[in-house]
């Protein structure tokens, strides 16, 4: 029986990539992102890519936690052997979900949290990868967490101008996945599951600029003169996720294939164990979990 694979944000750009590498190796691979219509054109493109892949399709809006929770349900039953959490978004300040919740808090750092707690809770049958799909280090190091505004209901420190505000917010939830991936690395010690995080690099053709404007639309436009294509971005992605060498790794964060270290704000215990609980707390979640992985 192949492997089970699990990628988010897998409806183009890096994500689709990184499904298309875990397709090559053989596993059953799991796309999924919020429009069926973009997740059936990128299985068809991966199956063109990829003759013979073997690629199911999860339609689910991972800032609906409760679709998240459904989703981890399903996959759960299911035993998946990897995760790659890679779905992002950089979203307007004013842009929240039914649950009071901003879009980019959610999508990009409370959906992998309970997905992977959620998914850590059933039996796992082979080791497992979780992977987590953050940001570059050096550059998120000026932005740490505010962790009395997680939600951005004060909105502090966002700086000038305000078009560039939610890349801001967006920085913030990059410095939660490497205080996350840490945190559930560190309670999943020894079970045979292992967490680490990993910056691809600043990618061509994906849609999470899609809301840029002003001053932040020009930056996106400049940094894209100098990113990679989403094939290079994804080598690392699928590296950690396979690689025999890496077996047994967890707790670390990687650029490039080579581990790093992140900015001393993202790896302060006490900082990392208040995420942990407030995140709980957004999730519903209890900050401890009574079931072994």
């Amino acid at each position: 029986m192949s492997e089970l694979a699990v990628v988010t944000g897998a409806s183009g750009g890096i994500g689709e990539q990184i499904a298309a590498g875990l397709a090559r190796t053989g596993a059953t691979v799991v796309l999924v992102a919020r429009d069926r219509a973009r997740l059936d054109r990128a299985r068809d493109r991966i199956r063109g890519a990829v003759p013979g892949a073997d690629l199911e399709t999860e339609p689910v809006d991972l800032a609906d936690l409760a679709e998240v929770r459904a989703l981890a349900d399903r996959l759960g039953e299911r035993g998946p052997s990897i995760v790659v959490s890679n779905a992002a978004v950089i979203a307007p300040l004013d842009d929240r979900t039914p649950d009071g919740l901003h879009r980019s808090l959610a999508t990009n750092h409370l959906a992998p949290y309970l997905l992977l707690r959620r998914l850590a809770e059933y039996p796992a049958a082979k080791p497992r990868r979780f992977v987590v799909v953050g940001a570059s280090p050096r550059a998120l190091t000026r932005v740490p967490v505010d962790l009395d505004d997680l939600n951005l209901e004060a909105g502090r420190g966002l700086g000038w101008p305000p078009s560039f505000r939610p890349f801001v917010a967006y920085a913030r939830t990059k410095n939660m996945n490497a205080m996350f991936v840490y945190a559930l690395a560190s309670r999943l010690a020894g079970t045979g599951t292992t967490v680490n995080g990993v910056h691809p690099g600043i990618i061509k053709g994906g849609h999470l600029n899609r809301h840029d404007r002003g001053a932040l639309k020009v930056f996106g436009a400049v940094c894209g003169m100098f990113a990679r294509g989403t094939a290079t971005g994804a080598d690392t992605p699928v590296w950690l996720a396979t690689a025999e060498e890496i077996e047994g790794v967890t707790g670390r964060f990687f650029v490039r294939r080579r581990a790093v270290e992140t900015a001393p704000h993202t790896t302060a215990s006490e900082r990392v164990e208040r995420l942990w609980r407030e995140s709980a707390r957004l999730t519903g979640l209890p900050a401890t979990s009574e079931s072994a992985p």
